[in-house]
């Protein structure tokens, strides 16, 4: 008997995105509603921890915890936070868990989701395997927090492996752990985030092909760096089961450091459009401080979210 592992590696590549059944859009009842929330990373800079190794912070600020975030997001009437796996201690144990989840609560703040920095296009071994433990580890972690979304990458092409094997590598690990996130209750956005998924066919070939109701797109504005970002995040956006706003595009030819200012308002109506509900994520990266510069995004938004 064929396994359906097997029949994912084997088949995906054959597909196209011409071939592919015409994927029907996320069914949501009533109009587009969008909820603030801020991600973590826009405060990379100053977290104790960063992906497991000490962090030293700018001059003037002490280490910051995951719960000095949600301090912060409640301090600025932020009502959504993304706990970020990166600043988690790397020790995290269920004590700590279950403190954050506890902290939020206390502070009314709800945690959006968390993020893990995966790569499920390598090719098949023991490394493919780690990350898909790793995975499937923070989706335990992010139901004991009560976080109903990670945002999961699909990773670069290998110089040893096809695109198109890389694209079949990614969704039969993408499968697996939606499979497992099916049994705890999360949500796993593929986010359109370089390497294989630079363009949006790719992307929306794997969400086409992943069989689950909590498979989706992590919808980044500032991630493609195609001729015409928006007319691509148009393609994506009705996939999309969480987004991220970066406050710059950079389209095909811009130089790094030289990207042009997000049209909000635009974002916004793709959004509306694909009749979006959920959160909206500020996920700040610009070389200015956050502490003055994120306040100002919050602000800007408040009125057009409405």
């Amino acid at each position: 008997m064929i396994s359906r592992r097997h029949f994912l590696a084997t088949s995906l590549g054959a597909l196209t995105a011409s071939t592919l059944p015409a994927i029907e859009p996320i069914s949501r009842a009533g109009k587009s509603r969008m909820q603030l929330g801020v991600a973590a990373y826009s405060f990379r800079e100053y977290f104790q921890w960063m992906r497991g190794k000490e962090n030293k912070p700018k001059e003037g600020h002490k280490p910051w915890s995951i719960l000095d975030f949600i301090d912060w997001c409640a301090d600025n009437n932020v009502p959504g936070a993304e706990v970020t796996s990166y600043f988690f201690p790397p020790d995290v144990d269920e004590k700590f868990l279950l403190e954050v989840k506890r902290h939020a609560y206390l502070r009314g703040v709800q945690l959006a989701g968390t993020a893990v920095g995966n790569n499920f296009a390598l090719p098949k071994g023991e490394k493919l395997d780690k990350e898909i433990a790793d995975v499937k580890r923070w989706i335990d972690f992010s139901a004991l927090m009560n976080a109903p979304h990670i945002r999961v990458f699909a990773g670069p092409q290998p110089k040893d492996l096809s695109e198109e094997q890389s694209v079949a590598n990614c969704l039969e690990a993408y499968q697996e752990c939606l499979d497992y996130a099916a049994t705890k209750g999360v949500f796993l956005g593929l986010e359109n985030h370089g390497g294989i998924v630079a363009q949006p066919e790719n992307l929306i070939k794997m969400v086409q092909a992943a069989k689950s109701p909590w498979a989706g797109i992590n919808w980044d504005s500032g991630n493609f760096h195609t001729k015409d970002p928006y007319a691509d995040l148009a393609k994506i956006a009705p996939y999309a089961i969480n987004v991220q706003l970066k406050m710059e595009m950079s389209p095909e030819g811009s130089k790094k450091g030289e990207g042009q200012p997000a049209d909000v308002p635009r974002l916004l109506q793709i959004l509306r459009d694909a009749n979006y509900q959920g959160w909206f994520t500020i996920e700040y990266e610009e070389a200015k401080d956050p502490f003055v510069e994120v306040p100002k995004v919050i602000e800007m938004l408040r009125p057009l979210l409405g």
